[in-house]
């Protein structure tokens, strides 16, 4: 069977040009294989139908910028030299024409210009940039050119490097739409601004908690990466993430953050963190509305470390032992009910009783250093213990364990963590970027802001609707 595609394209005006042969095939029909075009066929004929759908929008679109702006005067053409938009479906080669200017319009010593470059300023088509975007924040970046290089006609013009600096170019041009410098909601506006806001939708949670992956330019040491998730009541999630210290500005990316997210300054708002200083410095002051809560799940996890210990006192020394697991059970008890200062009392004496213990116990010293730390943690974060058990009985979050399957899912799966993988600054935080907007979903609108033409998918029910 022989089989000829042809192309023809229509002009605005109506004209209709020859019609071209993009392809020619031989097909036979003996095994399931031979069905339908394979994916050599497929690419060659995306790349041979792009070549020339470009060459056709780019000569009309030429001739219309060919005129002098103003006069109306068509320009004088001084050459062409070669240009490269890169596609989805191949890499088209361009002739880019330079035209004389006017000497009214000669500026800076200018004679001439290329209109091209202003059609084509970066070279590269918006919707291939956001495939590498997308598919790079989801695995290596040369794992990502070798499946765009698989599925697309474009191996000639992907590699890691490329793909790499493509991702940090939109990444970067995310940064710049970041809103001004604000530490908090309040900033700016106007008390009486506050009548006229709208009746929020419901409380807002945020979680926030560290990871740390190997640093290029030192490998013996880590860096930390902050990662969170904000959950409204109704809604879709948005994660989070920057390098802490390379941000200089973290509470701005908060406020931008949660602002994208539809939160406005009268909503209730609840910072869930592990109460490490980093983390609960970003939750201060954001807004008049929120509140800051020691994460539950932490608060246990220690005081387990803690009865591990009491339990292996018990061995050597039963009533010691015994004494601290009761002590540790109404110091847990205390704090689930939020009576911090029954608590903090609880946690004095006990730190006491273990400086006054006598025993062979070989981790005595551990057991007394760790219950020293507990008692620093919990003064430290005093002021974000809550009644966690009303708070739990009324259906609210008190733990921010959906936070550590966020840091699993955003930094161990893509900075391979167990593969040692080594990051510098800049590039760890530029892809946390776009890999939370990937994730979360929100990547294609950012792509759709800028490039408001990616809307636009031309199917047949997208007509309908715009009509």
């Amino acid at each position: 069977m022989q089989v000829r595609i042809m192309l023809q394209i229509i002009g605005d005006d109506g004209t209709v040009g020859d019609a071209e042969e993009v392809a020619a095939l031989t097909k036979i029909t003996e095994r399931a294989e031979d069905l339908g075009l394979s994916l050599a066929e497929s690419k060659a004929l995306l790349a041979a139908a792009q070549q020339r759908i470009v060459e056709a929008q780019v000569n009309g679109w030429l001739e219309k910028h060919r005129h002098c702006q103003g006069g109306g005067r068509k320009l004088r053409c001084k050459g062409s030299y070669p240009l490269t938009f890169r596609t989805l479906f191949g890499d088209v080669r361009l002739k880019s024409p330079r035209y004389y200017l006017p000497k009214e319009r000669q500026t800076n010593g200018r004679a001439t210009i290329s209109p091209l470059t202003q059609l084509l300023p970066d070279h590269v088509a918006p919707e291939r940039l956001y495939l590498e975007t997308r598919w790079a924040s989801l695995v290596p970046y040369a794992a990502a050119a070798d499946l765009l290089a698989d599925v697309l006609p474009i191996a000639s013009g992907v590699n890691a490097t490329t793909v790499r600096q493509h991702v940090l170019r939109t990444a970067e041009r995310m940064e710049g739409c970041l809103a001004e410098q604000r530490t908090s909601f309040m900033e700016g506006t106007d008390s009486r601004d506050w009548e006229d806001l709208p009746v929020p939708d419901g409380r807002m949670v945020v979680g926030l908690d560290g990871g740390y992956i190997r640093d290029w330019r030192d490998r013996k040491k880590n860096f930390e990466l902050i990662v969170g998730r904000s959950m409204p009541e109704e809604g879709e999630a948005r994660y989070i993430g920057f390098v802490h210290g390379y941000d200089r500005k973290p509470q701005r990316r908060i406020i931008d953050h949660l602002r994208r997210q539809g939160f406005q300054a009268d909503q209730d708002l609840t910072f869930i963190t592990d109460g490490g200083d980093e983390v609960r410095s970003l939750a201060e002051r954001i807004s008049p509305c929120s509140e800051h809560v020691l994460d539950w799940f932490h608060i246990t996890m220690r005081i387990t470390v803690l009865r591990q210990f009491a339990q292996g006192l018990v061995h050597h020394d039963k009533d010691d032992g015994m004494a601290a697991l009761d002590e540790l059970r109404r110091i847990k008890w205390f704090l689930w009910h939020g009576n911090t200062y029954r608590a903090r009392e609880a946690i004095d004496d006990l730190v006491l009783d273990l400086e006054a213990i006598d025993s062979r116990y070989p981790n005595l010293r551990k057991f007394r250093t760790a219950m020293r730390a507990f008692q620093v943690y919990i003064a430290s974060n005093e002021s974000s213990l809550i009644n966690y058990g009303e708070r739990y009985r009324s259906g609210e979050r008190i733990s921010s364990a959906f936070v550590e399957a966020t840091v699993n899912a955003v930094v161990s799966k893509r900075f391979a963590k167990k593969q040692q993988m080594q990051w510098s600054r800049r590039g760890a935080h530029l892809l946390l970027q776009t890999r939370t907007r990937t994730l979360d979903g929100s990547l294609r609108a950012a792509f759709e802001h800028w490039y408001p033409g990616m809307v636009n998918d031309n199917t047949k029910d997208h007509g309908q609707a715009a009509a």
